[in-house]
This record gives C-alpha cells, structure tokens and sequence, in this order.
C-alpha cells in the first residue's frame, strides 16, 4: 500500500451512475457523475439493458482519470439496485435485458418460494432476485445462461473479468443465508439450476484485478484491485460514518428507509424488517412507502420549497394522517391493504403539509420503535439522508418525536460508501465458494 493510494467507488442507481475517489483517510480527490435513462416499463415488468450502466461506468472512470492519474488508484468497489438481475453467458454476455429491483412480475413464483422458505429468508416477494430468475426459467431464458448477477456483480465483473462472483448483501434476495453464510437446502426445491449462482464473499473482499484493456484506456495499475461490492442502501449507510451498534440512519426520498446498525440479525417478515450483515455486526431495518411520493402527489416541487421555510414544527396541528401514495404498506407493518388515512384536509396548504410531515414523523417513531421490540437497540443518534434531510422544520419535528441525538451525516452518497469498502473500511470474513 502506497501512502498515496486513492480508493474509487462506483454507484449505479435508477437515474444514474456516480464515482467518487478517496484517499486513505476519507477525503475527496475526485467525482463524476453520468445520467441513466429511465427502466422500459410494460405492466409489471419494468428493464433495462446492462450495456446502458456498462456506458455510464467507463463515462464516469473517464471523467475521474482526468482528474487525476488512475494508477493511484489501489481498489475499486460497485454498488447497484438491489435485486436488479440479469442472465449472462460464461464469458459475462448479458443474454437479455436486466429485471429492475421493482420489476414485480414473478407473482407465481414468489408464492412457489413462500411455500418452501423461511420466513426470516429475504427472498420474499415478487420483487426478489429469486423470484426473478423462477420467472426467467419460466420463461426459457435460462438456457445457454452461466451466470445469474445482480447489477453490482456483473459491473464488478466487467472491470475484473472475473464472472460469477456475489457479495452477501446483494446475494440476501437471491435467497443466500446470510447467518449460516451459505447457499441453503430449500433451495433444491425449486425448479432452478444451482450451477447459475454466484459464488458469494463478504462486501470488500478481492476479487480479482483489472483488466488489462482498462488498464490501457484509462490508466490503472495492473494491481488495481477490483473488490466485492453491496446494494446502493447499505453503500449509503456507510457513507454516513454511522459504524457503532445503536446508530441509525434515516432516508427521506421517495420512500422512507430505516436502518440501525445492531450486534444480532433481525428477521421478521410480518413488519418488513430484514437484515444485512454489515462486518461484524448487522444492518437491520425496514422501508415505508410513506415518503416524499406521497407530498409530491399533492404538491409541486417548488409549491413545498416556497412553504418550507413557514413551517411552524413547535405549533402541532393535530392532524392524524397515515401518508401513503397508494393501497398498501411495508414497514413498520407488512399490510398490503393499508389505506392512506389524509383526511380531514384544512383548507390552509400549509397545515395540510405539515400534517403530512407529522404523519411521516410518526411512522419513522412506530419504525424505530418497532425495530427495537423486535431485539434493536433503540437508536442512540440519528443521521439522515436524501432530500427530506434538508428541511430544517421536519428535523426539528422529528427530533421532538424521536427524543435522540440528530447526527449530521458525513457524507450521503453512495459512491462514497462504496469508496469506503474499496478503502476496506469493513471488517472482512474469510471469502469462499458456498455450494448448495
């Protein structure tokens, strides 16, 4: 290791792809950042060709190496959509598109695998990796298919040549366990060729060099290390510096995402609450659909700019609102025939908006709360993220609900998160091979 080597993150996201350089201590010595065209959506099925995130990566190495010389680069790590999956052949050909991690088609095959999991498995749901590639065989596009990868491991593959490598935070949907950190027995009951899964290592573990082409384009050393990656959330998560038990963080996008960092796994469908394993310790959370989707349905963008700065968090309005964008919820209570409750609505725009607001507090509080009586320990400090956590008035609310420390996030984007785990700021298990 050179005193000067820097650490390159990469993160593929629904609009767009990202790369941040770091040095060894955490500071910034370069980015750049690429658009994406919106997932092809035809009823439930929603894609994208892999060649489309392929292009935004070399877009975005390009931009770095002229920022500075990429032969100081010592590792690189990708991070991607979870449960984003596609087929490819031996060589890493992808053989069609990529289902998008809100693809929702695989209805029947989510309940062939309700019928032989566990219930603490994450391959739950129409929308997991496994549910995905049933209805990929389904549908005959197994054959001539090598590999099944999710969007991080193909593009780790692509920059190392080295195909047929998961990590385990990816791998938790595809059916992986990440407790016994192996491929488990149900899975032979389903109709799946066990040959197509990845090999799975830890997040950050070395799985393999650049390739020799990349070296020649953009200047990497020969022993650039391509490492094992994770899921856009959990890249998010360490970008924040949260790193002891009890700490949490807080998304407020288009959802709401809870996560807190606990010594024990959490596993309890019922709620929506699952876990990743994070080093040493564990990742436990849950997602609402509650979230900015919900304001925007009834509110411009610049219509909740222009009211922001009025709001008046210490004057409560009383309203008890369950803000949802549509039938159905996730967290802190699985119930897919949960209605939104926006009613009575004031006449005053400004009242109706921060009973929103106060609605969302609330399921963040019922969130935490939940995670807690379940084995979490309650969060010590709080650290938010995305662009809910630039209303100062909301933080006030939510301090007020949470009765926790409000920690100022160090960094919020992913890429960071994944320039960590190429630094190896993770402590690593020994990787291999885990066969069925």
């Amino acid at each position: 290791m050179s005193a000067d080597s820097l650490f390159l993150g990469i993160d593929v996201g629904t609009s767009g792809c990202r790369a941040i350089a770091i040095d060894r201590a955490g500071d910034l010595h370069g980015a750049a950042t690429t658009p994406l065209p919106a997932p092809a959506e035809h009823g439930r099925g929603r894609e994208q060709e892999p060649e489309r995130w392929w292009q935004a990566l070399r877009t975005v190495v390009a931009e770095i190496a002229a920022q500075l010389p990429c032969a100081r680069i010592e590792a690189i790590a990708v991070d991607g959509t979870s449960a984003t999956l596609l087929l490819t052949d031996a060589t890493g050909r992808p053989l069609g598109p990529a289902l998008m991690y809100h693809d929702a088609r695989a209805v029947a095959q989510a309940q062939r695998i309700a019928a032989v999991a566990p219930a603490e498995s994450g391959a739950h749901g129409a929308t997991a990796s496994l549910a995905k590639l049933l209805w990929l065989n389904a549908q005959g596009r197994t054959q001539g298919a090598r590999h099944a990868l999710h969007q991080a491991e193909w593009l780790a593959g692509r920059l190392s040549g080295r195909f047929g490598v998961g990590d385990e935070n990816n791998c938790l949907k595809l059916g992986y366990d990440v407790i016994q950190r192996r491929w488990p027995a149900w899975l032979a009951q389903l109709p799946i060729d066990s040959s197509l899964l990845p090999e799975v290592v830890a997040p950050g573990t070395t799985i393999g060099t650049v390739t020799e082409a990349l070296c020649a384009e953009f200047g990497f050393s020969p022993r650039t290390r391509v490492v094992a990656g994770t899921t856009d959330s959990v890249a998010g998560f360490l970008a924040t510096g949260a790193a002891q038990v009890g700490e949490a963080v807080t998304s407020l996008g288009s959802t709401m995402v809870l996560k807190i960092i606990a010594a024990q796994p959490l596993f309890a469908p019922p709620f929506g609450v699952y876990s990743h394993r994070l080093g040493d310790t564990w990742l436990a959370g849950g997602a609402s659909n509650s979230g900015g989707a919900v304001l925007l349905q009834h509110f411009t963008a610049q219509e909740l700019q222009a009211m922001t700065p009025r709001l008046r968090p210490e004057q409560a309005t009383g309203l008890d609102y369950y803000p949802l964008p549509a039938v159905g919820e996730r967290f802190p209570d699985c119930d897919p025939q949960r209605a939104p409750r926006l009613t009575p609505r004031p006449d005053d725009p400004l009242r109706f908006f921060q009973g929103l607001l106060e609605g969302m507090t609330r399921i963040e509080l019922a969130g935490y709360q939940r995670l807690a009586a379940l084995g979490a320990p309650y969060p010590v400090s709080v650290r938010t993220i995305g662009g809910g956590a630039r209303n100062a008035a909301w933080t006030t609310m939510r301090h007020g609900a949470l009765h926790t420390t409000m920690t100022t996030p160090r960094h919020t984007e992913a890429a960071y998160g994944a320039a960590l785990l190429a630094a190896g700021r993770l402590p690593l298990s020994t990787p291999g091979r885990h066969a069925i």
